[in-house]
């Protein structure tokens, strides 16, 4: 497989996808730099992680299924476990957070 086997109409959008990916996970990495306390820090990175990974996982779909000339939707099981475990970890830390203020 190399680069001239991916066919164009499915190239641009990957790549337009997988450079978002970037940008909104390296936006949550800022937030996370650049807030000031532990409840505002804590959102930033979930929804970087969470919509970053996501338009990977889309890329990652489209380059497939272009690829196998079929559906390739195996990834879609990454993006529910992605989907289900960032809010839930993100909540367990708000949580623990909280309890730890109460001491």
């Amino acid at each position: 497989m190399s680069t001239a086997d991916i066919p164009l109409w499915a190239a641009l959008p990957a790549a337009l996808l997988l450079i978002c990916g970037g940008l909104l996970t390296f936006l949550g990495s800022l937030g996370l730099l650049r807030l000031n306390n532990f409840y505002a820090r804590i959102h930033a990175p979930t929804m970087g992680s969470t919509l970053g990974t996501g338009c990977v996982l889309l890329a990652s779909i489209l380059v497939s299924s272009a690829l196998e000339q079929r559906p390739v939707i195996h990834e879609v099981l990454i993006t529910i476990l992605i989907l289900l475990t960032a809010p839930v970890t993100a909540m367990l830390l708000m949580r623990a957070g909280m309890f730890r203020r109460r001491d």
